[in-house]
């Protein structure tokens, strides 16, 4: 057996305080891996049909990759894992930081909770002991503040790691997240307010076990070539550049390919801010609620969030654990109470674009609010402007919002109305949840301005813009994610060098095809959903896989770290049994999955009649049809087969 999986998860009983060190067969590695799909496989195994999200029922797991440790690159990643207060479903959320390794070198690939103490504790492990403690001193400090006591308390002679939650998930709300390394967040699914239920404010892990792959020589030479190509930074162009040529761009009625290689050199100079002005002068990102169109943010509005102007606050570049790029950076300014993390694109376009606010001060102070509050950025400038617009259609009333002006880029209101999210106060309370839990609360029709896929509220990448946005965003059993594929991502991951099996791409191609409904795209989509799946079971990041699997070699670095031998077509017949898996949990919790397809307005029904996305319509229902085909699901319902579901049972 090789050590690179530790072998078992250690399955925590909050209602009683007892510990129980579960083993785990080499099978189940061999059929789910590890990541997200031990951690799924614990879950659908485990979660009796019905359980309340908030209730004893429910488990959260946290889960290291069966790459972490092993001297890959990209492959630090750690995932929470529990059925979701915001969906219903399956929920998932992926981070960066320092946390994925902790996990194993306490001798586990996962840690499960279970039950609901009496009192807030935490969860600290060293060498070996693992032990709950009163965390009463704890409840009520931000995330940041927390994490600082812990290790200011716990710290002997190595700082340990920690993962916990802020106010947000103190309060249940249901667009809280878990944060690491003081601010880096595991956002989305609604898994701080799992946290919060439980009341377990933190994880704090201090453990020595060694984490042994099968053949470190050959992940060292396969690191090593994935290095030359990380380092690999030409000149390029400034962020007005970008802009321009993004407009450009949008005037042609043909576009290349996207290599990975271009967006890697993008992300090492700016990080994910690179496509802050870029994706809103093509479309991609959603502006005005998704209404408006990049002629409401234009230059004069988006200049604000040039990414040139975003780097000077930069002090230092920020790298995760076994990342060789460093795409993140540690920024300074009178922005927060001292250093913090820049802010993604994500959340600078959610806090701007999509509520029309170009006031990048007032971004950087709501970043960092929300990092501290461990509050999801893409969930709650979402429902910020959701709100925004309610008021401005009336069904909003200055009453209402507390005497808050929501009117479009008032930056004061929006810092104002977080403040009362992250509380729970007033108007706060009702949006606390996100849009869809807060729309079925005010009525008025206000649903249709509630942008969301299955209860998640949507990334700031517009399906309209790029069709297999809409696809994923609706089929996956956590819905309203960007972080799994598009026909964009496809082009990227260039999996087709690896499994010959699989369609390539033109070099060249006119955008109205992009809009076509087609097996070859259904094919292209399920392939990514399987990649991704084998990814997160392995603690990789996308962004290291979107440079491309035969330059960042994910599939040779899992055989040389277990010895198993497989093909790249293998591996995806892994990702497919985890996607299956994950469909199946959805089944069985009762989330039916044509529940999820996004608002209409996503999917350009109506179209738009001006801007960058014009006349542009994306007919998912058939897409998501073909790609249900593509796994052997049930085309009319999206359900897998019994024999397909009994194959995720325990075994």
């Amino acid at each position: 057996m090789s050590n690179v999986y530790m072998g078992k998860i250690l399955m925590v009983n909050l209602s009683d305080g007892t510990f129980e060190e579960q083993k785990i067969p080499d099978a189940v590695y061999e059929k789910f891996l590890s990541g997200s799909g031990l951690g799924g496989f614990v879950l659908y195994n485990n979660i009796p049909a019905g359980a309340d999200p908030l209730g004893p029922d429910n488990i959260i797991g946290f889960v290291s990759g069966l790459l972490t440790g092993s001297g890959s690159m990209f492959t630090g990643r750690w995932m929470v894992v529990g059925k979701s207060p915001l969906t219903g479903g399956y929920g998932e959320a992926n981070c960066g930081g320092n946390f994925s390794p902790a996990i194993k070198r306490c001798g586990y690939d996962g840690i499960f909770f279970k039950g609901i103490s009496e009192k807030p504790v935490y969860l600290h492990i060293e060498n070996g002991k693992a032990e709950l403690k009163d965390a009463g001193h704890l409840w009520g400090k931000d995330a940041i503040e927390t994490e600082e006591t812990l290790i200011s308390d716990l710290t002997k002679t190595r700082k340990p790691k920690v993962a916990c939650i802020g106010p947000a998930g103190e309060k249940l709300s249901c667009i809280s997240g878990v944060s690491n390394d003081l601010g880096r967040m595991a956002a989305r699914s609604g898994l701080g307010a799992v946290m919060g239920s439980k009341n377990l404010k933190a994880l704090v892990l201090d453990g020595k076990n060694k984490i042994e792959p099968q053949n470190r020589n050959e992940i060292k030479i396969l690191s090593q070539k994935c290095i030359k190509w990380v380092n690999f930074q030409p000149w390029f162009l400034s962020g007005n550049g970008l802009r321009i040529l993004a407009a450009i761009l949008r005037f042609m009625p043909t576009q290349t390919a996207m290599d990975g290689m271009l967006w890697k050199i993008m992300l090492r100079k700016w990080g994910t801010i690179a496509l802050n002005q870029y994706s809103s002068e093509l479309g991609d990102a959603p502006i005005k609620n998704w209404a408006g169109s990049n002629l409401d943010f234009s230059k004069d509005k988006s200049n604000s969030i040039n990414p040139d102007t975003i780097l000077e606050t930069e002090i230092k570049k920020y790298y995760c654990y076994s990342c060789p790029l460093g795409c993140g950076g540690i920024c300074k300014g009178n922005f927060s109470k001292g250093e913090s993390h820049k802010p993604e694109y994500e959340s600078v376009l959610a806090l701007s674009g999509l509520c029309l606010n170009d006031n990048l001060e007032s971004v950087f102070q709501m970043n960092d609010r929300l990092n501290r509050a461990g509050m999801d950025t893409i969930s709650a400038g979402s429902t910020i402007a959701f709100a925004i617009e309610c008021y401005e259609r009336g069904i909003l009333t200055k009453k209402d919002t507390d005497g808050l002006e929501l009117t479009w880029g008032n930056s004061d209101a929006m810092m104002a109305l977080l403040g009362k999210m992250i509380a729970r106060d007033g108007i706060g309370d009702i949006l606390a949840d996100g849009v869809k839990i807060a729309s079925e609360k005010i009525g008025k029709s206000s649903d249709q301005y509630a942008m969301h896929a299955g209860g998640q509220e949507l990334p700031m990448h517009d399906s309209r813009f790029d069709p297999g946005f809409a696809v994923h965003y609706a089929v996956e059993a956590t819905p309203g994610r960007h972080t799994i594929g598009s026909q964009l991502y496809y082009e990227m991951y260039r999996l087709w060098k690896k499994d010959k099996a699989l369609p390539g791409i033109w070099l060249l191609y006119r955008k109205k095809s992009k809009y076509k409904v087609t097996e070859k795209k259904a094919i292209q989509a399920a392939a990514s959903s399987k990649f991704v799946n084998v990814l997160n079971g392995a603690g990789g990041c996308m962004f290291g896989a979107q440079i491309g699997v035969d330059r960042v070699p994910f599939f040779e670095w899992l055989n040389a770290a277990t010895g198993w031998d497989k093909t790249p077509a293998e591996y995806l017949e892994i990702g497919k049994r985890l996607q299956t898996m994950k469909q199946a949990f959805n089944i069985k919790h009762g989330v039916d999955p044509k529940s999820t397809k996004p608002n209409s307005r996503a999917l350009g029904q109506p179209p738009q009649a001006k801007g960058a996305n014009k006349k542009r319509t994306v007919y998912v229902d058939k897409m998501i049809e073909n790609y249900w085909r593509q796994f052997g699901w049930n085309t009319r319902t999206g359900r897998p087969s019994e024999e397909d579901i009994s194959s995720v049972n325990h075994t």
